[in-house]
């Protein structure tokens, strides 16, 4: 099929009207020319950077080396915490405890690798906290919110 000129708006308007359900044009087969290392064949190199074929050439590596970008990955996946997010029921002795007072008590505890969340009173307290699980195991925040003699 041909399209004229293109230049023309009737042309255009063909073309358009032909790639509306079609995202090629067919036409004359591709032709092959011969291709040098770093171009067309027989055309000198007018850069004068005295580039030679040797085996050297083969072996610069310009974007990095596999093994380069395998130690990357590594580190990403290393750098992978696991994290357990946990909500915690505190029930106190009894009714007259102050559980405000000891959700501030609590929320005191710091650790690296411990996030205190969200918090309600309900006839008990739940509070939720995060943790990183390689640093802060739930058996040691248990035994200092239990330290809390006046509140748990």
């Amino acid at each position: 099929m041909g399209f004229g000129d293109l230049k023309s708006p009737a042309s255009l308007q063909v073309l358009n009207d032909y790639l509306a359900d079609k995202s090629y044009i067919k036409g004359l087969p591709g032709v092959r020319k011969a291709v040098g290392r770093y171009g067309p064949a027989n055309v000198e190199d007018t850069t004068g950077s005295g580039a030679t074929d040797s085996k050297d050439d083969d072996e610069i590596d310009l974007l990095g080396s596999d093994e380069e970008e395998s130690e990357e990955k590594k580190k990403k996946n290393s750098a992978l915490v696991a994290k357990s997010s946990i909500l915690l029921d505190v029930n106190p002795w009894d009714d007259e405890t102050d559980t405000a007072k000891l959700k501030e008590s609590i929320r005191s505890i710091q650790a690296d690798g411990l996030v205190w969340g969200s918090s309600k009173l309900v006839p008990k307290l739940q509070i939720q906290y995060v943790v990183e699980d390689d640093k802060v195991g739930t058996d040691v925040l248990e035994e200092q919110i239990a330290a809390f003699e006046d509140y748990a």
